[in-house]
Order: C-alpha cells, then sequence, then structure tokens
C-alpha cells in the first residue's frame, strides 16, 4: 500500500507518533515498536502502510516540509524577509526542525527514491531562484545552490540554539534582535527587489 494513498484513522494515528519519536530520537533511535504502541495498533500493522522505517520517517519528513513551505513560501525577490519569517517558524516549531536534522545527519546521501518529497522541494526552490536569476530579481553571478543554502543557513542559525536563548520575559526581546540581525544578514547578501523596481 502507498503511504501517500493512506488516509484512515490508523495511518493518521501511525504519522502523527512517527512524528514525535522521529523528532525525539532520530532515525536511527527510532523504534517501530514505540511508534505501534503510541498509534493504538500493532507493529505488523506500520509495515502494511509503510514499507519500513526510513520510508516512514521520508513520508513523515515530506508533511512536516509541505507544512513548512506552506506557512513559509519562498520569496526570491525578498529573501531577507523570508529569512526571518524562516527563523521565526523555526523557533516556533523546534521539533520540525529537529526532524529535519536527523534526515541529514543520518540518510545516506544518493539514495533518495526519485519522488523523495525533500528532494522534490529543493528543485522547486532551485528553480524559483533561477527564475528570479533570469527575471532580474536576484544577482546571476551567485550559483542557485548557494543561494538557497546560505539563506537556510542564516535563517536557522538560532533554531538549534536552546541552551543561548533565555527563558522568562528577556526571551521575545531576544528572538526579535536574533531575528533583525538575520534579515540584515541576508540582506547585505541578497538585497530584496524594490517594489518599482520589480514593476516592468
Amino acid at each position: 500500500m502507498s503511504p501517500r494513498s493512506v488516509t484512515d484513522a490508523t495511518s493518521d494515528r501511525i504519522v502523527s507518533a512517527a512524528t514525535a519519536e522521529f523528532a525525539r530520537y532520530g532515525i536511527a533511535g527510532a523504534r517501530v515498536e514505540r511508534i505501534a504502541k503510541e498509534a493504538r495498533t500493532s507493529k505488523e500493522r506500520v509495515y502494511a502502510y509503510f514499507r519500513g522505517k526510513e520510508a516512514l520517517y521520508r513520508f513523515v519528513a515530506g508533511r512536516e516540509l509541505a507544512a513548512m513551505a506552506e506557512a513559509v513560501p519562498l520569496d526570491p525577490a525578498d529573501l531577507p524577509e523570508y529569512a526571518g519569517r524562516m527563523h521565526d517558524h523555526a523557533v516556533e516549531h523546534p521539533e520540525r526542525h529537529r526532524l529535519m536534522q536527523w534526515g541529514q545527519l543520518e540518510l545516506a546521501v544518493g539514495q533518495a527514491p526519485a519522488d523523495d518529497p525533500v528532494q522534490e522541494s529543493l528543485r522547486r526552490k532551485l528553480e524559483q531562484l533561477r527564475k528570479a536569476q533570469d527575471a532580474g530579481q536576484l544577482d546571476s553571478s551567485w550559483e542557485p545552490e548557494d543561494i538557497l543554502v546560505f539563506v537556510s543557513q542564516l535563517a536557522l542559525s538560532w533554531a538549534g540554539q536552546r541552551d543561548l536563548i533565555p527563558a522568562g520575559e528577556g526571551r521575545e526581546a531576544f528572538l526579535a534582535a536574533r531575528r533583525a540581525a538575520i534579515v540584515a544578514a541576508v540582506q547585505r547578501l541578497f538585497p530584496a527587489v524594490a517594489e518599482d523596481a520589480s514593476v516592468k
């Protein structure tokens, strides 16, 4: 059974349990037994829906990435503000950021299936950046891959720094200052297109 066609209540519970499990333990540390128990089903039922633990992770990661892309759509004409919104989202959803990091750390390079949703998302973003360069909205001397990586790394630079982010009443002001620094840094590298300049 293809996981993308699964829409029943059992599969929803499996995906929800797997999302929490992978975010906490990573891929290697996640246990299908715990996922099944949390989803109130059997380990065999989990494997009936998904081919294996890695396939389940890729499905979950694709859903999380799609949710993030919907909440923070790429705007090649205003990469500084896009980076600021990415920062906001990652700080508000640290479990989503952790889940995606586990994939980068643990999945074998170059072995993703052709329809892997993470790779599909990267391809779409790179194409958006190339089109923006062709339209004069971005400096064409940069490789799109460099733009995507640099902006993403700056935007997410504080998402994993939990020990450095203060708790309590100083937290909001601290994060606002970090957001401003991220926006300023991306603005220096990839300035936003002025509204009147983008209209031909």
